[in-house]
Formats: C-alpha cells, sequence, structure tokens
C-alpha cells in the first residue's frame, strides 16, 4: 500500500509539541522523519504525562510515532557534520527553539541551504523570527492568552480560561504541516525553491478563530465569554444537561435549522413566533431562545430528548467522555481509534481519511537513540566510523539503543 508522502523525507530537531507534531502529522502519511535527540538530553514529551504500562510516556507514545530517532550532538563539529549530511537528503527541516539558536549554532537558514537549496525549513517560535517580542520565552498557554482563546473562553462572570487540551500547541502542529505542503507544491511547480515557514504559537489559533477581529472591526462589537451559550449569540445553542445528568451541545447554523430546533422545544408557537424569522431578529432575543432550550432539555432524559429532536431533525450531540470516546459505534467504525502490534496503548489514526492512499500508524514512540546506527550507515557511516563518534560523545551511547 504507497502512502501519499511516502517519498518525503523530514529532518526533525524540534522538541515538546508545536513542531514535533508537524513531523507526526505528516509521518502518518508515509514522511519519512528522522527526529533528532542530543546524547543525553531526550525530548520532555517523553517523560511528561501519564506512563503506560510498559513505562513509557504515552504522549510520547504517539507523538513520537512513525519516527525514526537519531540521538546527535548537532551542535559540535563532528555532529554538524552528520548534520550537513542528513540535510542534504533531506526535504524539510522543522525546529522550534528560541529564535537565533540555530544562528548560533552556525546552522541558521543560510548555511541549510547552501547545504540544500531546496530544503523548506518551519521555524516555530512562540512570537516569530522577528518584531519586538521574538525574544520572549513563551508557551502554548501564553499563545492561548495573546490570540484571544482564554479571552473568549468561560463564563462572563468568571476568569478567562485555558481549553482542556494544549489547543495553542496542537493547532500550531497543524498549521505547520499545512505550511509545510505549500512550501513544497510551491517547489514542485517551479515558483520557489526552499522557503522558510515563520510560524508563531499565537498566530495558528488566530487564524482559526478568525471571526473576533472582522466582529470588532467591521460590526464595533466586542467579543466576550459567553458560558454554555453560543459565542457572540450569532445562533441559537448551547449546553444543556438533561433530567438524568447527560450534557448535550445544541446547535444550529441556519435559519431553517434553528426553526427546526425551535419547533423540536417549544412546537410551532416557537418557531413560528415571528421574533424568530430570521437569525438576525433570533439574535436580537436570544435570552428568550436559550431559556426555551433549556427548559424543554432539562425537564426531560437523554432518550427523550434524542428523539423529539431527530422528530424535527434538529442536532443535539452528547457530551462524550473521553471512555465513551473509545467504545463510540461511530468512532470506533470510521476506523479513528487504532491499534499497533505488540503495544497495548491505542492512539488516534491518521486524519483526514484517503480513499486510496491513507495514512498508518506503523509503530509508536521508540526509545532514545534507536535508529541511530541505521540512520548512520545509509548515509555511507563505517562502523568503525560511528564507533569513534559515539566514543566521542557525539552520538549517544550504545545503551541508548534498542
Amino acid at each position: 500500500m504507497h502512502e501519499p508522502l511516502e517519498s518525503l523525507r523530514i529532518v526533525e530537531l524540534g522538541h515538546v509539541i508545536a513542531g514535533p507534531l508537524s513531523a507526526t502529522l505528516l509521518s502518518d502519511f508515509g514522511a519519512e522523519v528522522i527526529k533528532i535527540e542530543a546524547p543525553g538530553h531526550t525530548d520532555m514529551m517523553r517523560d511528561l504525562g501519564p506512563k503506560a504500562e510498559d513505562g513509557v510516556g504515552t504522549w510520547w507514545k504517539t507523538l513520537g510515532r512513525n519516527k525514526r530517532i537519531l540521538s546527535l550532538n548537532w551542535k559540535s563539529p563532528e555532529g554538524r557534520d552528520v548534520l550537513r549530511r542528513i540535510v542534504e537528503t533531506a526535504d524539510v527541516l522543522i525546529e522550534n527553539f528560541r529564535p537565533g539558536v540555530l544562528e548560533r549554532a552556525g546552522i541558521g537558514p543560510q548555511q541549510l541551504h547552501e547545504w540544500n537549496p531546496d530544503l523548506v525549513i518551519l521555524r516555530v517560535s512562540g512570537y516569530g523570527q522577528d518584531g519586538p517580542m521574538r525574544e520572549k520565552p513563551a508557551f502554548g498557554r501564553a499563545a492561548e492568552a495573546m490570540s484571544g482563546l482564554a479571552h473568549l473562553t468561560g463564563f462572563p462572570d468568571g476568569p478567562p480560561m485555558h481549553p482542556g487540551f494544549p489547543a495553542a500547541d496542537s493547532t500550531t502542529g497543524l498549521m505547520g504541516a499545512l505550511g509545510i505542503m505549500f512550501a513544497l507544491f510551491a517547489r514542485e511547480k517551479g515558483l520557489a525553491r526552499g522557503q522558510v515557514v515563520d510560524l508563531a504559537v499565537f498566530e495558528a489559533l488566530l487564524r482559526l478563530m478568525d471571526y473576533p477581529v472582522p466582529v470588532l472591526t467591521g460590526a464595533r462589537l466586542s467579543p466576550r465569554r459567553n458560558g454554555l451559550r453560543q459565542p457572540m449569540d450569532f445562533a441559537p445553542g448551547g449546553m444543556f444537561r438533561t433530567s438524568d445528568g447527560v450534557w448535550l451541545t445544541v446547535s444550529a447554523g441556519s435559519a431553517e435549522t434553528a426553526r427546526r430546533l425551535l419547533r423540536a422545544v417549544g412546537g410551532d408557537m416557537l418557531a413560528d413566533d415571528p421574533r424568530f424569522a430570521t437569525l438576525g431578529q433570533m439574535s436580537q432575543h436570544m435570552a428568550e431562545v436559550f431559556d426555551a432550550i433549556n427548559d424543554f432539555v432539562t425537564a426531560r432524559t437523554l432518550q427523550q430528548v434524542e428523539e423529539e429532536f431527530a422528530r424535527h431533525d434538529a442536532v443535539a450531540a452528547r457530551v462524550l467522555s473521553v471512555e465513551e470516546i473509545t467504545t463510540n459505534e461511530q468512532i470506533l467504525h470510521r476506523g479513528d481509534i487504532v491499534s499497533v502490534e505488540d503495544e497495548q496503548t491505542q492512539v488516534v489514526g491518521p486524519i483526514p481519511h484517503l480513499s486510496a492512499t491513507p495514512g498508518q500508524v506503523r509503530w509508536l514512540g521508540r526509545p532514545p537513540g534507536a535508529d541511530t546506527t541505521e540512520i548512520l550507515r545509509d548515509l555511507g557511516f563505517e562502523d568503525a566510523d560511528i564507533a569513534a563518534l559515539r566514543k566521542a560523545g557525539h552520538l549517544g551511547r550504545t545503551g541508548e539503543e534498542e
């Protein structure tokens, strides 16, 4: 079975989530990823969070999946030479250090492009490679604050809140993968050779949230936290709890679906009320709409609500726990939770689904230095040369390999 990116070689110098996730997403579809870790200084994702039964971090298992692992001190002259030989054969290099780290090590974009003019370089940093904040340290939560996400999450009378997953890092990984594919397509079309993709962690969220800026600048409205209701009351909906304690999210994205929702919770009298003829008019009376939905849902069991909503073709979705996600028949039917041979840990499978060249999870995150010898042999190093590099400390110890 062929994969769409099976001829693509990516060098990953990144760490933690934002940069490495870009490589992971592309590796799901066949890209060969060589992840480089310094001897004795492995990616902190190996140790962050709960451990699986085999003692390996579960986060690392999925973030490090499909990657070949090289233990190399790329800051030493000898290690830099090894890196050069890898870069010469690569299509993409990913890094997410603070601006200036690569330049101080003598391997900034100018040097990398001397080695390989066609190399696409993804540079992920907190605030970007330029600007007055470029030197400031930042993590995902700082980006969630700067993008406006935290400001819009929570209740109106409560504090700003972060979401329940690393939203900034994850969306940056997705946007970084997209940026890489843009640059590769431009290269393929002869529009540009190797490009530098400069991505600040806050920018991915800023772009995906999108609506607050035109709402403020165009409509002169300031988006706010809205608790269990829809943001800005654009359309009826929100989060509601049934009489048997199940949380549902209810939504409508058009005037037609909104009327179906109103008919489900209040009959023809509510659905045909002239105050709710359009979404624009509805937004002026959203408190009444929210209360009507809330009264309907809270007085009924989950089964009763689902039956009535189904009868009117209205939208309500049960809020699933993680346990329910891993047993949900639709998720399992789609193949979105996958197993890997000899692994107890399951992970989310490659998404999206491609009809002819689907992705796959070939293995989960491997031990430090697991592929060092094999990678160097592929580059033409003799075993004696590899042993000498290891003895001098430029490669990880033999014990770090499988």
